[in-house]
């Protein structure tokens, strides 16, 4: 009801999900207001001045570019260090008040010989204890929940900004895409397409729900097993997840071309002429110093 109203509230422009198509529909609308003398100037610098800038041979990365960026890298990392002292606390108790250590039974499944933990008893099985297990688990898997969803704005301004920099290609950059192929033909859609499945999954396997029993009788009280092996194995995939969207954030793209990162006022600035294919580069229109922009008669820009 809430998407409904606010469709109802406000003038959609385009349902294109691609930065592109939203950027030229603002600026055809007039929301979106192109400023001069910054065909050179990257996302990061906005707050520079304008005027002529010289090239630059590699582009700021999307850490240095997007404050967002910075703050997801450093969720997945908080993540990582929760899991860990988890993982750590989990194998404490099992070792003080059990008097057992598991680890010299590691293994990635949750087999018979790998199944030590300890368990903390919820006294009835009655609806109000079963609701009481979904709020433990839940706010458990919340930051998990959470920093996966949030490692997709790391992907979608990699994404744009792959596909904004095919402007100074051959083929140059087409505006209108199929909003399902990136998912498929992109590694890094591919790695959280991948990723959020198989870590929700390692999570699972942390946890067994039981129902103990006595004598062939059910006791009547729940059983919730920590299995100290498994939340080490699900830190150790976190640690890999959280090296590899750091690494994709602290990587500069390479060329004179400015990084956008599909941020709009940058994209309005960048590009001066619109159509369904561009390309990017030095223009030969006769001003008294050079200009880069979208044309068809351009050439590369010189460093």
């Amino acid at each position: 009801m809430i998407a409904l109203s606010g469709m109802r509230a406000v003038k959609i422009l385009t349902w294109s999900s691609s930065p592109f198509d939203l950027t030229a529909a603002l600026v055809h609308h007039t929301q979106l207001t192109p400023a001069t003398l910054r065909c050179m100037r990257c996302v990061s610098a906005l707050d520079v001045g304008g005027g002529p800038a010289r090239p630059s041979e590699t582009q700021p990365s999307a850490w240095h570019a997007h404050p967002s960026v910075r703050k997801v890298v450093i969720s997945l990392w908080g993540i990582v260090a929760a899991c860990a002292g988890w993982a750590a606390l989990a194998m404490y108790i099992l070792n003080k008040y059990y008097g057992t250590d598991d680890t010299q039974w590691w293994s990635f499944f949750n087999t018979q010989l790998s199944s030590g933990g300890y368990m903390y008893i919820m006294p009835d099985v009655g609806i109000q204890w079963w609701i009481l297990l979904f709020v433990n688990v839940a706010v458990v898997q919340g930051p998990l929940t959470l920093g996966l969803h949030c490692a997709e704005l790391i992907v979608n301004v990699i994404r744009d900004e792959r596909q904004w920099r095919y402007a100074t290609g051959r083929k140059g950059l087409r505006t209108a895409t199929n909003p399902v192929k990136p998912i498929f033909t992109h590694p890094i859609c591919l790695v959280l397409f991948v990723g959020k499945p198989f870590l929700h999954w390692m999570f699972g396997l942390s946890f067994i729900v039981t129902n103990p029993a006595s004598d062939g009788q059910l006791v009547g009280v729940l059983g919730v097993d920590m299995l100290p092996v498994q939340i080490w194995n699900l830190c150790i995939a976190l640690f890999i997840f959280a090296c590899f969207f750091t690494f994709v954030a602290l990587r500069r793209p390479r060329g004179p071309q400015p990084a956008a990162y599909g941020h709009l006022q940058t994209l309005a600035n960048l590009v001066d002429e619109w159509s369904p294919v561009m390309w990017w580069g030095h223009k030969e229109d006769g001003i008294p110093y050079c200009h880069a922009g979208r044309g068809q008669a351009i050439t590369r820009s010189r460093m």
